[in-house]
């Protein structure tokens, strides 16, 4: 954080492998200082009277209730896994998957990617031609292959690029070219019944 330098800095903990609805946020203390709490109760007041309230220090301000302790477990295990295996394995791992992908779907008809940075994360969004996302994903699901449609929280995005939404397939390093080929030939099926 501190090469960064950056005010805030958040992510979520089952974008690496640990439990739904955990995730960190970091903020430099002179910010977070300034804000108020966004919610009530548990530890984050210091004192309550009838005058006033005061905030306990940090990080208890933004803790209201009970905290998520199970999940808190499970992103520290899913942290520690991750530095197991090595950071560096695993983005090439995952880099060698995502051009493996690319090459491939870019050899089937009508399909267009949506995000193709030099750089970027092991996740696949495109659109075909035509066809609309959810009937892709339906069909792709029916012969066991999992992706995501939808807007992906980016709905601005998809009005920018004019498009309903996307289907989105995205590989981590313990996925294999052959689950990669299964969503090819999945894909081929797909197109071949809805065309």
């Amino acid at each position: 954080m501190q090469a960064l330098n950056c005010d805030f800095y958040t992510f979520s903990g089952h974008k690496m492998f640990g439990p739904t609805g955990v995730g960190i946020l970091y903020g430099k203390s002179e910010y977070l200082n300034d804000m108020p709490p966004y919610q009530g109760g548990g530890d984050m007041i210091k004192e309550v009277t009838f005058e006033k309230t005061t905030y306990n220090c940090l990080p208890h301000k933004f803790e209201a209730g009970t905290p998520n302790i199970v999940g808190g477990i499970g992103l520290g295990v899913a942290v520690d896994y991750m530095e197991e295996v090595g950071i560096d394995l695993i983005n090439k791992r995952e880099e060698e998957l995502l051009a493996y992908a690319t090459e491939k779907i870019q050899k089937l008809e009508g399909i267009r990617i949506i995000g193709e940075a030099e750089h970027k994360a092991s996740v696949l969004s495109f659109v075909i031609e035509g066809l609309h996302p959810f009937d892709i994903g339906t069909l792709l699901d029916q012969l066991g292959v999992a992706v995501r449609t939808g807007h992906h929280c980016t709905q601005p995005l998809m009005k920018f690029f004019d498009i309903p939404g996307t289907i989105r397939a995205s590989f981590a390093f313990y996925n294999t070219t052959e689950e990669i080929d299964k969503l090819i030939s999945g894909l081929e099926r797909a197109l071949a019944m809805l065309r």
